[in-house]
């Protein structure tokens, strides 16, 4: 495996003024509320009014009055709308209000994205930008006291849903900048509120005291209907009933998601593929086919969330004086035995979704194995078993997302910016220094050298070819690689600190 010179720092810091600028063409706010409100994820016309929806929590005459003021001439273009209390008899979709400013991944990613965020603030706090980096985490807040959770993104068509929860890692790296113990303290009741999401009832696995993902929504998710469609107009949908016609699958009962006498994909189907979107990982075969049958699964990926997340409740509830955080120490515990217990692997030495129907561990190698490391989940020699399989993982370019080629973008041959920094820190947090560098030096190379063929950083990247050229790889969803990028910028500055380059 061959690797190009790693670059210089005049290089690399070509690379850091290209950031420090993006932030800029990446934040929106009230001075930029006709920019976030377009979508070109979904259809609108020409001169037609950008929807814009207000929290019912919120005076509406007061956020209304306060727009005026501060853009008279923009305000114009978009239609300031309460949002109702039944989400489903909303006709037409916009975007969700939020009182200050934010970041937004880049691209067709025009809203701010819930652990898009996470990877964003790295970089903000790298880049100097503590002031808005601590605005973006404002809004995350906002929307569990408003909306109901952080959510996909700020957009109607997400109030279904969450992302991978990393809110509280947030608040604690700020807290690391400001040291705002009342502003901490403060931010208590939102997280446990937020916390509390994940342990409802349609997200919990009682049995085993483990979560799962779950989207509350019903039916096709509007923004795939209308933008995902290939060069012949299919929709993400109708490629998915194509594979269904033309394949046997054995990785879960077809007729539970697709009608083959009719030709129709049914409701069950749809829900999947809605709480696949919430994992993040959108889409991806590691649980079957598209992640359909992610509803049957306790993954990896969130369960170490999870207990980061009550880990950081210990430490915030110790940093703020109180008396709570024995409760979360328990808790925490207890998660990290569940993991262990039905998501390690002995004989494969890897982290597995595990699938509650069958009471069995589904072995599709992928790149959240790392996760447990991340967190201080695994024990020393499980993070061992883990290096011992590394192999799996690298590639040219870094680490792999899975070991199967899919036609899906969450899988082999494509790497994803956080999913580096995961790995590289987990490795690190278990004294494996020699690898976490390598595989931090392949990823900062490749996007060095892809920067200086394209002149921007990008959402994903083909680790084989060590390129931004992937559409002709992704078979289903979006084929698109979207500049900006949010979190491609802030794991390149925080893998850049960590090898104090």
């Amino acid at each position: 495996m061959t690797v190009t010179d790693f670059p210089n720092s005049k290089q690399i810091n070509a690379v850091r003024e290209y950031i420090k600028q993006t932030w800029t063409r990446l934040r929106r706010g009230h001075g930029s509320l006709t920019a976030a409100a377009e979508d070109t994820k979904l259809s609108h016309q020409t001169g037609e009014r950008w929807p814009v929806y207000v929290s019912k929590d919120e005076d509406l005459e007061q956020v209304s009055n306060r727009l005026r003021c501060e853009i008279p001439d923009d305000f114009e273009q978009i239609s300031l709308t309460r949002l109702p209390k039944d989400v489903g008899a909303i006709e037409k979709h916009g975007l969700l209000y939020l009182p200050g400013d934010y970041v937004v991944p880049g691209g067709r990613f025009n809203e701010v994205y819930g652990w898009d965020s996470y990877f964003i603030l790295l970089g903000l706090l790298q880049d100097g930008e503590v002031d808005l980096a601590k605005s973006l985490t404002k809004q995350l807040l906002y929307q569990v006291e408003h909306y109901g959770a952080v959510l996909n993104a700020n957009r109607t068509y997400y109030l279904s849903r969450s992302q991978p929860p990393l809110l509280s890692r947030m608040v604690l790296k700020l807290y690391e900048h400001t040291q705002d113990t009342d502003w901490l303290s403060g931010a208590l009741p939102v997280l446990t509120a937020y916390y509390n999401y994940w342990l409802a009832d349609e997200h919990s696995h009682i049995s085993s005291g483990l979560s799962r993902f779950y989207d509350f929504g019903k039916g096709p998710a509007p923004e795939v209907v209308a933008s995902e469609r290939d060069e012949e107009g299919r929709t993400h949908f109708d490629r998915i009933k194509t594979f269904y016609q033309q394949n046997e699958i054995s990785d879960y009962d077809v007729s539970l998601y697709y009608d083959a006498e009719k030709d129709e994909l049914t409701d069950l189907f749809y829900k999947g593929d809605r709480t696949m979107r919430e994992s993040g990982f959108d889409p991806t075969n590691r649980f079957g086919p598209f992640s359909i049958d992610i509803l049957h699964y306790l993954p990896v990926c969130l369960n170490s969330l999870l207990c980061q997340m009550e880990k950081d409740m210990v430490a915030m509830h110790r940093l703020a004086g109180n008396a709570g955080a024995q409760v979360w120490e328990k808790r925490a515990s207890d998660r990290a035995s569940a993991i262990n217990e039905y998501l390690w692997d002995e004989a494969h030495g890897l982290y597995f979704d595990y699938h509650f129907p069958t009471q069995k561990r589904r072995h599709y190698a992928f790149a959240t194995t790392f996760y447990p490391l991340w967190t201080g989940v695994a024990s020393e020699q499980q993070a061992k078993r883990v290096v011992d399989n590394l192999s799996k993982f690298e590639a040219p370019g870094g680490v792999r997302t899975s070991t199967v080629t899919s036609g899906n973008q969450w899988d082999d041959p494509f790497g994803w910016a956080p999913l580096q920094l995961i790995a590289v820190e987990g490795l690190w947090r278990y004294g494996y220094r020699d690898e976490a560098d390598r595989l931090a030096r392949r990823f900062i190379s490749l996007l060095v050298e892809d920067f200086e063929r394209v002149g921007s950083l990008v959402e994903k990247y083909d680790l084989n070819e060590r390129s931004s050229q992937v559409s002709d790889g992704i078979q289903y969803g979006y084929s698109s690689n979207e500049i900006g990028f949010g979190w491609t910028n802030g794991v390149l500055l925080t893998l850049l600190d960590l090898l104090n380059l």
